[in-house]
Parts: C-alpha cells; structure tokens; sequence
C-alpha cells in the first residue's frame, strides 16, 4: 500500500495527538497519525490517577480523561490516524524534497507513506534491570513500574504481595501508593540519589500520606530467589553511589519494581539520520521543534523527558503548527548560523539546543527548557550571551526532578550573539 500525504505523526499519546490537532488548525488536513498500540491515548490510558490537565485545561482530570479531550478533537477534525501500526523507517526522498514513512499493520500489510513532514512523538521507555547491572539470578517478580502499572490498571492483575521499589521517579511513587491500595505491602522505596527524581508533590501525596518507607542513598545490590524473586539486598552508597560495604540490608519480599529513569525513543530518529543530545538521549531540536533533518520535527517525551503532561502538549502544539508552516512554504526564513544553545553552571540540558529563526522575527519569544543537576535553594536561572546577563528568574528550590523553563521576548532575543548560555546561579554569585 503506497499513499501521498502532506504530515505523517508517528505516536498517538498526548504528544502525537495535540500535534495533529494543532497541524489541522494551522491549515494542512492531509495528516495521517500512526499509533502501535490498539488504541489512542499512549501511556495516558493507564494514568488512572488524577493530577493531569491542571496547566492545560485549569481544571484536574485523569489520564484516560485528559487523552479523551484529545481523542475526540481528532476525531471531531476527521484527522485520519491508524491504530496498531508500527513504523519501520523513515527515509529521505531528496529528488522529490519528500520523505518516505514505512509501516506494518495487520490490515494492510506494508505501507509506504510519502510525506512533506514527519512529527516524530514516540514518547520514551524505560530503563530496565539490564542498564543497572544489578547481581543476582534472574527470577520472576522484577518488572519495570510502568509494566507493573498496565498489569494493575488496565488488565487487573497485581504483580506480587510483598514489594521493594527501586527508585523515586513519578511512576514508582504513584505505583507504590496503588499497590498499597489494592492491598500490597510496599516495604521500602531505595533511591541511589540523596534526593527524590520524582514531583515533590507526588513525593508527598503517594509516599509520605502513606506512610511508606523510603531511604535516599541506597540502592539494591543483590537480588535473591531462583524461580520468583525471594528477598533483595539494599545497602547504602557514598558520594559516588557505589555500595559501602557492612550497610548491606536484606529485605523479604516477592517482586522488586524498577523506577529507574524514562529513555526517549529514539530508534527512528537515528534511523534518519537525525542528530541526538548525549543529555537528552533525544533528536536536538530548534525553536519550531524541527530536527537536524529539515522536514522532521519532534516533540514530547521523544525529544527529553516531561514530569507534565500539559507541558508535553504545549510542546507538541507548537511542532504540528510549525510543521504546517513548513508544509505551507510559510516558515520564517532561519539565520545562515544558528545560535547554539548551551547548558551552563548546573544545568544538566537545555531544550531546544539552538535557535534558527531570525531573532527579530520571533514575535512570542521563546522558552529554553532546562533541568538542575541537583537540588539548589534561593538561586537565579540565568540566560547570558558574551557574559552579558540577557534575562533571569529567581526560585526558591529546585531540584533534578522538576522541569524549569525560562522566557526570553524579541527584544531580549536580539541580543544574543552567537551562543546563548543557561545557568543557575547561586546567591553569592554574580557574572556581570
């Protein structure tokens, strides 16, 4: 099956579908949307918790709620999208300016889409045991927190009794105040860092409200049992989270979930030859959202992990209507040499990497996305250029698990030479 479109997204999560929504609304219509799973709403649909839509809608909703909206604006626009299909690769067509989509679906076998635009929404996965290299046999029970999420939520089961979770992203904490509820015994929550990876407020509501234990600075670092997981060993870490030895712990329990950090996905983006962000492990991306390629965008998790899904749809808002404006030939026209974007003092990585647009042209400004590399009080996120302080937000905490942003208008734009730095500053420093 060989068709001819003007936009191809790949990913029906909140990403895929807010981009969609937002292409068809800037004038293209010719948007095919793939998705691999049976359904709409990606990660959304087993999200039963609320929390979600605060920013977006001004009001909390669910997952399954919040995808809804999505669901049925698309629906509602008539945005063709095709469920159960699995991109393979995307190419390049130079002579036509176009790029070819390859898909599988069970319906009509091998599909070739020719596309002026790609949005790239493939959201990420999770770190498995096999990153973490931790010793032991390899039982049943140990499963990552978003599969054990989906076995809970979506197709009932629970995936043990007595549990031990290894890590504090915002999925291990959610599951651990779940299990709890459907009436598990979380026995410990041990995360190798002194601080949460998660919300403070998923912190609060899912581990603290419920009394569940949780160390900072330890890890699990032996995993025992044959045929099911029997019990973990958990011992404390130094300062460079190596395991100190006579701390060692040893915790009976059936299942050890794994809430070890979220990897975008990017096996197409390197497919096609896309550059990736060694930070992010995503596509380095401009302003507009558009990739190292021309003609392919990308947003959402797919470019670097969100902690809300409302700053995922604004994201991808902003990639399906500059990908229309390419696909309409109305995209502003970019500087010959692109300001590049650079992590400073305690930054870990900054989205997007570098600005294209003329800086006089850019009429709403932009905002630099950014993460801490720890946790710092009463500090200054500061953007400079040629050591010349250009805008600055102060903030009385922030850690690695929280997102920060920081807004620069056209005027503050047109002053930037070159490359622009991002930088959290403690109090006792300044760089004028």
């Amino acid at each position: 099956m060989t068709s001819i479109c003007d936009i191809v997204i790949i990913g029906g999560g909140p990403a895929g579908l807010a981009a969609a929504a937002a292409a068809y609304r800037s004038g293209v219509h010719d948007i095919i949307l793939l998705e691999r799973d049976i359904r709409l709403g990606g990660i959304l649909q087993q999200c039963i918790h609320n929390g979600f839509g605060l920013h977006h809608f001004g009001e909390e909703l669910t997952g399954p709620e919040y995808a809804s909206r999505f669901i049925d604006d698309i629906q509602e626009l008539g945005i063709t999208y095709w469920t159960d299909t699995t991109v393979l690769d995307v190419e390049q067509i130079p002579t036509k300016n176009r790029h070819l989509v390859t898909a599988v679906n069970t319906q009509n076998g091998l599909i070739q889409l020719q596309t002026k635009a790609v949005i790239l929404a493939t959201g990420c996965r999770e770190r498995t045991r096999g990153a973490l290299t931790i010793p032991g046999t390899r039982p049943a029970g140990i499963f990552t927190a978003g599969s054990a999420q989906r076995f809970v939520n979506i197709d009932g089961y629970l995936p043990g009794r007595k549990i031990v979770i290894l890590g504090s992203g915002d999925i291990g904490l959610i599951m651990a105040r779940r299990l709890t509820l459907e009436g598990a015994e979380v026995k410990l929550i041990c995360e190798v860092m002194p601080f949460s990876s998660g919300l403070a407020r998923n912190k609060v509501q899912c581990v603290e409200n419920f009394n569940i234990p949780l160390k900072f600075s330890h890890t699990v670092t032996q995993i025992h049992g044959t045929h099911r997981v029997e019990g973990v060993t958990v011992s404390a870490v130094d300062s460079s989270r190596k395991p100190l030895p006579g701390t060692e712990e040893y915790i009976e329990c059936d299942t050890l979930l794994l809430s070890v950090g979220l990897i975008p996905e990017n096996e197409i983006a390197l497919k096609s030859g896309i550059q990736i962000d060694a930070a992010t492990a995503g596509p380095i991306v401009n302003e507009h959202k558009e990739t190292t390629v021309p003609g392919i965008f990308a947003c959402g998790n797919a470019v670097h992990v969100h902690d809300l899904v409302d700053f995922v749809t604004t994201e991808s808002m902003c990639a399906g209507s500059n990908a229309a404006k390419y696909v309409l030939n109305t995209t502003p026209v970019s500087n010959d040499q692109p300001v590049s974007v650079r992590a400073g003092n305690r930054v870990r990585y900054t989205v997007p990497q570098y600005l294209s647009q003329n800086t006089t042209e850019n009429e709403n400004g932009c905002d630099i996305m950014l993460r801490t590399t720890d946790v710092y009080r009463n500090i200054s996120i500061t953007a400079y250029s040629s050591h010349k302080r250009i805008a600055t937000q102060k903030k009385n905490v922030v850690s690695p698990g929280e997102m920060l942003s920081i807004h620069l208008n056209r005027y503050q734009l047109q002053q930037i030479k070159e490359t622009l730095t991002v930088s959290i500053e403690l109090p006792e420093e300044d760089i004028d």
